[in-house]
């Protein structure tokens, strides 16, 4: 069994005997990575290796030369507070927060360790840094732009699905980007002359209800709106998708991989993987400040075949062409 998986199945619990390796490796001088998600290691493992190979690109291995102590808030937000105080309190040389309620947790936590993000939020607006280009403070990252994108989500399904004419929008209530990305997706409704109903999850039964209601109303399509909670979710929403039979475009590419209809985003392996080269970078002295908060200049437009015929659609030629990969 490998140690993360050890750590995983602690359900990230805070006593100290989660610490006795890093502890032995403080005190030989091996530098220690703590590692911040929001969700659990058996859905975000993909992330881990990716953040292993950032790390590696700069000639960091975990239990060689690094250790990397691992928390994971299993999708329950209230935790992340208590998590990240315990990392800081074991003082590892940098903290990688994965998602903005873990960045905002982690910052709560310290103003001294070095903290580098992913965020699919803008880090400026959220009061993580005061300029992208040479952060302040201790803090700096990667910002995957995520909450702009839903509206092009909504293009991208009506496109797929040119019959359909009442589109529901789920949105996280508790998420401060859930206004402007209601408004930014209504303008884009309009922009395509389809009716848009909002619909609101901020727990599992309700991602149930709002299905049920999806059903109910004889909607067409359903684009999730981007949050970290849906993200933690994705094989509860895909599965209801589903038995629903209701054509949804999704946030990421892992989401299509396990069946999802079309997604459209950055890569979160890429995201990740910038943060493990930014965590490399700081335990050979770089500071926050040095490196700039990076931003995704290509996004990838996925769709799977297979659901699609399920749900018998014809995926247009044109869409198929753009498409930077098709799960068959």
């Amino acid at each position: 069994m490998r140690r993360r998986e050890f750590i995983a199945l602690l359900g990230g619990a805070m006593t100290a005997h989660a610490w006795p390796v890093a502890a032995r490796a403080q005190q030989h001088g091996v530098p220690v990575v703590g590692f911040l998600h929001f969700g659990s290691s058996r859905t975000f493992e993909f992330q881990v290796d990716a953040f292993n190979q950032g790390l590696k690109a700069t000639d960091y291995v975990d239990g060689k030369n690094a250790a990397i102590e691992y928390r994971w808030a299993e999708g329950r937000y209230d935790r992340l507070p208590a998590l990240a105080a315990d990392l800081v309190s074991h003082r590892p040389d940098v903290i990688a927060a994965i998602g903005p309620p873990c960045a905002r947790a982690a910052k709560n936590a310290t103003s001294a360790i070095p903290i580098v993000f992913t965020v699919g939020t803008d880090p400026i607006r959220d009061g993580l840094v005061t300029n992208l280009a040479r952060p302040t403070g201790n803090l700096t990252g990667v910002s995957i732009l995520a909450v702009q994108l839903v509206p092009k989500r909504l293009e991208l399904l009506s496109e797929l699905v040119p019959q359909a004419r009442r589109f529901a929008l789920l949105v996280n209530p508790t998420n401060g980007y859930a206004d402007p990305m209601i408004r930014d997706v209504q303008e884009a409704a309009r922009a395509k002359g389809v009716d848009l109903t909002i619909l609101k999850a901020s727990t599992e039964s309700e991602i149930d209800t709002a299905f049920a209601n999806i059903h109910e109303q004889q909607l067409d399509a359903l684009v999730t709106g981007d949050d970290p909670f849906f993200v933690a979710r994705q094989g509860q929403l895909v599965g209801l998708a589903s038995h629903y039979a209701i054509p949804t475009s999704y946030q990421f590419r892992e989401f299509a991989v396990v069946g999802g209809l079309v997604s459209y985003g950055p890569s979160l392996s890429a995201a990740t993987r910038q943060a493990g080269v930014y965590a490399g970078k700081i335990l050979s002295g770089a500071k926050p400040t040095d490196l700039p908060v990076v931003q995704p200049t290509q996004f990838e437009l996925v769709i799977n075949l297979t659901t699609a015929k399920i749900l018998r659609l014809t995926v247009p030629p044109t869409l198929l062409a753009r498409a930077d990969e098709v799960i068959e």
